[in-house]
């Protein structure tokens, strides 16, 4: 998969199938348009792709009007993102920076110049909810229009449901901030995960003798926090059962950053730059601050304890499940 930072490439494909959106999480409501996307572009010889913003426009604006709290919090990293799409069968996504220049298109002018001119899309696919232009002004009937207009074609998303629940990047976020896992895992389609190469820290947890895995979280303001029973990949032939925490990790620092720190159990090896995937399976807890280091050693065997008995109820399950 190609990717690409804006619309002024040589490299970018002459001929697109194209869809429109930030795909946070890639949900199995992006997953089912993704397929359809593909299906298309390869009855028709176009190159699948997908047209994505950074910042997301609602961050944009809630930055712009001096409030960037009141944004939606990230489900995951552009790096899972791309991940995701690249599986889906993806085969260019552009990344376009959401500017003023951008944000001030019209409906006419965004079609003209970024998805006609710039992305060369003979087809369109977008949700039911798609909005366009400066305002949010432009729908899917004008989208349609314009693309008959220059010779192209425009098709709509019907929202893909779970019993009564519309699969949404506004469902799985829901699911995560409330530490219902299993929730999002039915809406995403597989369990909630954070990969990324595992970067030096403090060694705090080694000293503690609780050495963590560190990966960086790229956004503000990820959509959970805590404490959860997490799964690792990427280190050896099966995944590791482990214990995670997500956040500014209040107990030890208060400088903001989010990170992803993971105790692997009974696994001791160098792992510094390995590419690895955390899963986030079951949430223990929230953070919290201890006054002291003996009160913090106390509450990560603790969740080192509840985590293994997790994973021993879940060993349980499935014999059971087997017999």
């Amino acid at each position: 998969m190609h990717v690409f930072r804006g619309i002024h490439h040589r490299s970018l494909a002459s001929r697109t199938a194209l869809t429109i959106g930030n795909f946070d999480g890639v949900h199995r409501g992006h997953l089912a348009m993704l397929h359809q996307l593909v299906q298309v572009a390869r009855s028709r010889a176009l190159v699948p792709t997908v047209l994505t913003f950074e910042p997301h426009p609602r961050d944009f604006f809630a930055t712009l009007q001096g409030h960037p709290d009141s944004a939606p919090s990230h489900i995951s990293t552009l790096r899972d993102k791309l991940c995701a799409l690249r599986e889906a069968g993806v085969q260019q996504v552009v990344v376009l920076r959401f500017d003023p220049r951008i944000a001030a298109l019209s409906p006419e002018e965004f079609v003209a110049q970024i998805v006609w001119q710039g992305l060369k899309a003979q087809f369109v696919l977008v949700g039911d909810d798609f909005r366009f232009g400066a305002r949010r002004a432009g729908d899917f009937a004008q989208l349609d229009t314009l693309m008959r207009n220059l010779g192209g074609e425009a098709r709509q998303m019907p929202v893909v449901t779970e019993t009564a629940l519309r699969i949404s990047s506004s469902a799985v976020r829901q699911a995560l901030q409330a530490g219902d896992m299993e929730t999002a895992q039915v809406l995403l389609g597989r369990p909630y995960a954070i990969s990324g190469h595992v970067l030096h820290g403090a060694k705090l947890g080694r000293k503690l003798g609780f050495p963590t895995l560190n990966l960086r979280f790229d956004r503000a303001r990820p959509a959970l926090g805590g404490v959860f029973v997490a799964r690792v990949h990427g280190l050896e032939l099966a995944p590791l059962p482990a214990v995670a925490s997500l956040g500014t990790r209040p107990a030890v620092e208060t400088d903001g950053r989010v990170l992803l720190e993971t105790h692997v159990f009974d696994w001791q090896a160098e792992a510094y730059g390995k590419l690895i995937r955390v899963e986030l399976l079951h949430k223990l807890r929230d953070e919290a601050h201890y006054p002291d280091l003996t009160q913090l050693i106390a509450a990560i065997q603790n969740d080192s304890d509840q985590a293994r008995a997790w994973f021993a109820q879940l060993a349980r399950q499935t014999t059971r499940d087997r017999i």
